[in-house]
């Protein structure tokens, strides 16, 4: 299969579409709203409706389709290089609970899978971070050592079963991976059995954080609930300023089929060349090939040569696998906070009844379900050992942390003015299927010309807060650089935190913003 003919959509999507489930078209009232319909929004609406709660899952899309529909979906306890910073920062308490954290709620999942009976390809997998780099062995080596003291079953290694040497690694055994979507669908379709409610396709607009909390939604609709979960990935409603402590980035993704004993038999990634993950899938139905996935091409949403790096990973995948086929590519997004560990518990000081989960920095699935099980111990009364290392109210870890805080707030700053300075081309040399952000009436306007010479017109300021978007196009969306934000060619918001679509703007042409050629 050539470049040109590789699908462009997650494999994940296409091998377990789903059902649908209905928008919310009325009033409601439950114990419980769970805003998103990701991995951490459906787990702890699980979780909740388990413990006897009534649930509803609010998702302006379709679940388990945006971010958590194009993961690599790794179930690991080692994310990268963590356990050596956290021992320093948060002690190796800290360390320990964060550890402990993940862990159980890996074991918890495998619990869940094989209790309902889940057929989700859960494989048991050792993960590795490696390096190749003979300067960065002690970095590592005192990685798997706090790894090793926080309670993982890690070691230093210097052979792996990837196809090419190494200068070292951490390795962490016991941990898995799994298809996340059938995990999530199966998930969903007892957590409807057991009376909770699914509703896609339903925006949520506002919140009252009353007692009762209040949400309104773009339909008009209004859902009454005690408690309220905020899991939208990039928090859709921040009064805790959370967005100046998330920074975040996408990555691509390529892959394709290696023949079954190429599998290098492990989940691995480095740092290294703006970061490579790699890990394989079951495959087919006779077991002689593998489906090899790549990850890697770090970088800030709207900002770049996407193709190029599609590119580049493509060609990093064939050096290394001479023999994979590559038949699918996509991106995935994330969101790293400032001082490391994700922001899951109250959604601010005053909170009573609100909570958030995000800034799982590109490790949601263990993240997701860990966040689960906080929550539902919080929202339920129980108690949970490490409520206090999530606590998005803390203060002391992110003044350790400040220069993180103030490089990701420079950053912002960078795109707000800098941005608006960039010289912009004429709308008539914008080529068939390309975008850009041009000067017109007045303004700033991004404009897309389709492949019949129509072009479409919105306004290029991000609904969130107010930074310029920039064109992709290897994925034919506009990208907010500040905060992640993500629209389709015409305005409408494909990832938050945006919740209002971009305004369509004239060019001369029809009302809908769409222009001939010429």
């Amino acid at each position: 299969m050539t470049e040109n003919q590789q699908v462009s959509g997650s494999y994940w999507l296409q091998t377990a579409p789903g059902g649908q489930h209905a928008a919310l078209t009325g009033d409601l009232d439950v114990d419980v709203a769970v805003i998103g319909g990701g991995i951490a929004g459906l787990c702890t609406a699980w979780e909740l409706t388990r413990a006897g709660k009534s649930v509803a899952v609010l998702e302006a899309g379709r679940i388990a389709a945006s971010v958590t529909g194009h993961t690599t979906a790794k179930v690991t306890a080692l994310h990268s290089l963590i356990y050596d910073k956290l021992r320093r920062t948060r002690g190796s308490e800290g360390a320990r609970l964060y550890a402990r954290s993940q862990s159980e709620a890996i074991e918890h999942a495998a619990e869940v899978a094989a209790g309902l009976g889940i057929d989700c390809d859960w494989e048991r997998r050792s993960a590795y971070t490696f390096t190749r780099d003979a300067g960065r062995v002690e970095e590592l080596r005192a990685e798997a050592r706090a790894a090793r003291e926080a309670g993982l079953p890690a070691s230093f290694v210097t052979e792996t079963g990837l196809p090419f040497p190494v200068a070292g690694a951490v390795e962490v055994t016991g941990q898995a991976q799994f298809h996340p979507r059938k995990y999530l669908l199966a998930l969903a379709d007892d957590l409807v059995a057991r009376g909770g409610r699914i509703h896609e396709d339903t925006t949520v607009l506002g919140l009252d954080e009353g007692e009762p909390c209040r949400l309104s939604t773009e339909s008009g609709a209004t859902v009454t609930a005690r408690d309220v979960v905020v899991a939208t990935h990039y928090p859709i409603f921040d009064r805790a300023l959370l967005f100046t402590r998330l920074s975040p980035h996408r990555e691509l993704v390529v892959a394709g089929t290696v023949p079954a004993d190429q599998d290098p038999g492990g989940m691995y990634i480095t740092p290294d060349e703006n970061t490579r993950s790699v890990r394989t899938a079951p495959y087919g139905e006779d077991g002689t090939r593998r489906l090899l996935m790549i990850t890697g091409e770090h970088f800030t949403p709207g900002t770049g040569d996407t193709r190029a790096r599609f590119d580049r990973l493509a060609a990093w995948a064939r050096e290394h696998f001479p023999d994979v086929e590559l038949t699918h590519r996509w991106a995935t997004q994330d969101n790293s906070p400032t001082d490391t560990v994700p922001l899951v518990g109250p959604l601010h000081h005053g909170a009573r009844h609100t909570y958030v989960a995000t800034g799982f920095a590109g490790w949601g699935m263990s993240g997701g379900m860990m966040a689960s099980l906080l929550l539902t111990a919080q929202i339920t009364g129980e108690e949970c050992a490490w409520s206090g290392l999530y606590d998005p109210r803390r203060l002391a870890p992110a003044v350790r942390e400040a220069p993180s805080f103030l490089k990701t707030q420079a950053e912002v700053a960078r795109h707000f003015v800098g941005d608006r300075l960039r010289p912009s081309p004429p709308v008539e040399a914008l080529p068939p299927g390309e975008g850009a952000v041009v000067r017109a009436d007045g303004g700033r306007l991004a404009v897309y010309r389709d492949e019949d010479g129509a072009l479409h017109a919105v306004s290029a300021r991000c609904t969130h807060l107010g930074c310029l978007v920039d064109f992709n196009s290897a994925e034919r969306a506009w990208e907010c650089p500040c905060h992640g934000s993500r629209f389709d060619i015409d305005g409408k918001v494909v990832q938050g935190p945006a919740t209002k679509p971009l305004e369509r703007r004239h060019i001369g042409g029809d009302a809908e913003g769409r222009a001939p050629a010429g």
